[in-house]
């Protein structure tokens, strides 16, 4: 990591640090184990562009993304009963919390989107297949205080508030779709055109 992805590295500690809400779900997520997990894209990236433009701190968060990485059991049941634990483990919280086991995603994929997925190997796997570089963005709290972030395009963009695409799984309709809902919530969004 470079000097600069350093400081906006902790600048994006600062700012999920300052959010109460935020805050109570990284350390009610720590729960989560054996599992490793992250807190992902929209609540994150929201959180900061929310920040950015003066916004209150949960404008436009709808719910709670968290991947978690369980390779050996790919059954429903097994995803279904960690689903029914974070029901409990984040019982009380003002939105819902989404929880999916990235191990078995291919599984169901190809009906729901139409596209012949590999399996991801882990969960960083994953987010490197995620819509944009703003959203391919994952980040947990250690029991022990340190913050992991995992941003395999850096967090450049998410700071200067430009969507560009990331070509590894979308298309450009999904693309379209995702970055017109979300500039219209954050008219201050640059959104980098599908050729570019």
């Amino acid at each position: 990591m470079d000097e600069r992805d350093d400081v906006l590295q902790n600048r994006l500690i600062e700012l999920f640090s300052r959010s109460t809400l935020l805050m109570e779900i990284f350390k009610r997520a720590r729960g989560l184990g054996p599992f490793p997990y992250y807190i992902g894209a929209g609540c994150l990236v929201q959180t900061v562009w929310n920040e950015l433009t003066g916004r209150e701190p949960g404008y436009g968060i709808y719910d709670i993304d968290i991947i978690y990485y369980d390779g050996e059991d790919l059954s429903y049941g097994a995803e279904d009963r960690m689903i029914a634990a974070g029901h409990i483990l984040f019982a009380g919280l003002p939105l819902p919390v989404d929880l999916k086991n990235q191990a078995r995603v291919h599984l169901w994929y190809r009906d729901k989107f139409g596209i012949e997925l590999t399996p991801y190997a882990s969960l960083e796997d994953a987010i490197d297949s995620w819509p944009t570089t703003v959203t391919s963005l994952g980040a947990r709290l250690g029991s022990d205080g340190d913050w992991q972030i995992y941003a395999p395009f850096g967090l450049g963009d998410l700071f200067q508030l430009i969507l560009r695409p990331n070509k590894a799984l979308i298309s450009e309709d999904v693309y379209l779709y995702k970055t017109q809902k979300w500039k219209n919530k954050w008219p201050e969004l640059t959104v980098v055109p599908w050729g570019q």
